[in-house]
């Protein structure tokens, strides 16, 4: 009987300076200011945003949750100070992202650029490797572990503290052996495997965010509003980097899971903005409001309703009215998940054909209309 064939050894991965790579979206150039006029939108999709502004007036009157669910282009596209605004005015209760958002989130806060040519650096093998990136994330969420947060907010302390400090190698064996069923054990045994692999000292890593005030990441924890990302292992850059650890990551993203479902907890009347992710945001948004449901039925407790969903992307929703319920399956609209699985979580579900840029800026203008 053959065996299996042994996994690839990705920490051999070449990874390169940020200064080398050829960055595509510059924040100079992509930072669209919140108090510039919004570009033009249809009658149809202003209508729409004075509905979502009323209703999330609505929501946080009654203290209800207002989710604000992204993807990475919405940050590639300069929103960063719109969606800072939203945050900073106390219009958003949570915000989440996938691992691209906080990529090209942590970049611009470091290096005031992002993005790269796909095509061109895949046949290098070039892609996504890139030492600053991986390193800082990498190390942020191990390190965050400690503390027993989770991705979102890992990061944002790391941008706002600029850096992060690690115990020694002989700290963490102590801890490891004299606690072992402390709750932050395999936590720190994983950090402990990465420094003595990576031969990482303890101590205090300064990394200085010069552009830190375009983050949202950092924006929402100097705020104090929960921020969540929801990984998938082998999905984001940060993966190809040495440092990578599969269990830190996977449980920084289970713990931000958990986080995400307190907000949905809380979604009574409240307001779901789904802006340009058709993955990670129906995905982790239906699993969520399952177990808040399981939850509250085991309580004798009502299940969510009452809330609204504005989901918001460039395809026209498989040319289908989705306010007339689902399509059949002979459908090609059926299988658009991020309007598939919105319209089947209860409350309302609107869905606008619209730039994700020019959605939050009207938003926001109509909000201090």
């Amino acid at each position: 009987m053959s065996e299996f064939p042994p996994p690839l050894d990705l920490t051999r991965v070449n990874v390169k300076p940020l200064a080398q790579r050829h960055t595509l979206s510059p924040l100079n150039r992509i930072l669209v200011e919140p108090a510039s006029a919004p570009p033009a939108v249809a009658d149809a999709a202003r209508a729409v945003i004075e509905g979502c502004a009323a209703a999330i007036r609505a929501a946080r009157q009654r203290g209800a949750s207002v989710m604000l669910i992204y993807g990475g282009h919405l940050v590639k596209n300069g929103a960063m100070a719109i969606v800072n605004t939203l945050i900073r005015q106390g219009w958003l209760t949570h915000l989440a992202t996938n691992g691209a958002g906080t990529i090209h989130d942590w970049e611009l806060a470091y290096f005031g650029q992002t993005e790269e040519s796909v095509r061109e650096n895949i046949a290098r093998g070039q892609f996504g490797t890139w030492d600053e990136t991986g390193r800082a994330i990498n190390l942020a969420v191990l390190a965050g572990a400690l503390r027993g947060e989770g991705f979102g907010r890992s990061l944002g302390r790391f941008i706002c503290e600029d850096g992060t400090s690690l115990p020694s190698v002989d700290e963490l064996k102590r801890l490891v052996v004299s606690e072992p069923g402390h709750p932050f054990t395999a936590a720190r045994a994983d950090l402990l495997q990465t420094m003595l692999r990576h031969q990482l000292a303890g101590g205090r890593i300064e990394v200085k965010h010069p552009h830190r005030q375009s983050s949202i990441v950092g924006t929402a924890f100097e705020c104090r509003v929960p921020l969540t990302a929801h990984p998938g292992i082998g999905y984001d850059i940060y993966a190809t980097h040495p440092l990578f650890s599969g269990a830190a990551i996977g449980r920084a993203g289970g713990e931000d899971f958990r986080s995400f479902s307190r907000a949905v907890e809380g979604l009574d009347g409240g307001v779901v903005l789904s802006v340009g992710s058709a993955v990670m945001g129906p995905q982790v948004f239906e699993k969520s409001v399952s177990c808040v449901n399981n939850l509250r039925l085991q309580d004798g407790r009502a299940i969510l309703e009452g809330h609204s969903m504005y989901v918001v992307d460039l395809q026209d929703g498989g040319s289908w009215d989705w306010s007339a319920g689902e399509p059949p399956k002979s459908n090609p609209a059926y299988y658009l998940r991020f309007c598939k699985s919105y319209a089947r979580m209860g409350g309302a579900m609107h869905y606008l054909q619209c730039h994700n840029t020019a959605f939050v800026h009207h938003l926001l203008a109509r909000l201090n209309g």
